[in-house]
């Protein structure tokens, strides 16, 4: 039996979780294939053919597919998915959109944000926002799974072309609809795969001290900017910066984080960086616990004087 995987993209460019998933999928040692959805989205499809370790792309194209809707999408994959010993994807709030409804059709578990798996269909997960490590069991006749991405590396790009096999698109289920979308737009590189990402909260004040502060410290690093849910909720950064629990989840090799207290549901998010900056008025703070360097100071005066030594050199 193979392994299925459900590729997210953003109608340019795979994500790059959907690499770190086809070296998840190696464990089963199973033939792996993707399914990418979508509208004109022939090159995505050429993309994901070069990852190594592919075996074959299913493309299902279609007009109303332009903007994936949960119910179309888990219908695609509940329809080929007898085919599969095992379905899986990142766990993103893409794939926590579409693959609980999949499991309903299939009338089979999801197990959500796998760390470790392990034989058998035993999987190691976390719960209470990270805090508590849990392994489960599944008896399920398919294993639908999200995993952790940023636990994996991500697979290689080759030159061979795996095989991609294009699916005519059942009808759309027509139960909601798409009307509009309002994007970012930054020339910053990308936060779930950026190499240094700075985060903010609350402490900022508002969306322009949010941006006067930290945009010109990102703009020397390089760095993707991210935001706690307090600034979020604030209104101080967009809701797709968001980095935790139920925002995005990073693992850059510098994550700097500036007036957050590290609540845990932030800290979730952001536990698996390599190097933690912690940068609080307040000793305390619980983000300290898991910094690596922290420095007890103000922000507001702290972050102006770490760029401009940075632009001096």
């Amino acid at each position: 039996m193979k392994t299925l995987i459900l590729a997210e993209h953003n109608g340019e460019a795979l994500n790059a979780s959907v690499y770190q998933t086809v070296t998840a999928a190696q464990f089963w040692n199973a033939p792996v294939e993707i399914l990418v959805t979508g509208n004109n989205t022939d090159s995505i499809a050429q993309q994901a053919a070069l990852i190594a370790g592919v075996a074959r792309v299913i493309h299902v194209k279609a007009e109303y597919l332009a903007h994936p809707l949960a119910e179309d999408v888990a219908q695609i994959i509940a329809d080929i998915a007898n085919e599969y010993a095992v379905i899986l994807a990142a766990h993103s709030s893409y794939s926590r959109n579409i693959l609980p409804r999949t499991a309903a059709l299939l009338d089979i578990a999801m197990i959500s944000d796998v760390l470790e798996i392990q034989a058998n269909n035993t999987y190691v997960r976390a719960i209470y926002a990270g805090n508590i490590h849990t392994t489960i069991q599944s008896t399920d006749r398919i294993q639908l799974i999200t995993v952790h991405s940023s636990n994996y590396s991500a697979a290689d790009i080759i030159t061979n072309h795996a095989e991609v096999t294009v699916f005519q698109a059942p009808a759309p289920q027509q139960k909601s609809l798409w009307i509009s979308e309002t994007r970012t737009l930054s020339d910053r590189p990308a936060l779930s795969t950026a190499k240094v990402v700075i985060s903010g909260g609350r402490s900022l004040g508002s969306a322009e001290t949010f941006e006067q502060v930290l945009s010109p410290l990102a703009a020397r690093l390089d760095a993707a900017l991210g935001a706690t849910r307090a600034a979020v909720d604030a209104g101080y950064a967009p809701n797709d910066i968001q980095v935790g629990q139920t925002g995005v989840t990073v693992a850059p090799d510098l994550y700097i984080a500036v007036g957050v207290s590290g609540a845990t549901q932030h800290t979730y998010g952001m536990k698996d960086s390599k190097v933690v900056v912690a940068i609080n008025q307040d000793p305390d703070a619980p983000i300290f616990q898991i910094a690596d360097y922290g420095l007890v100071a103000d922000l507001f005066e702290a972050i102006p004087e770490l760029t401009a030594a940075i632009q001096k050199n």
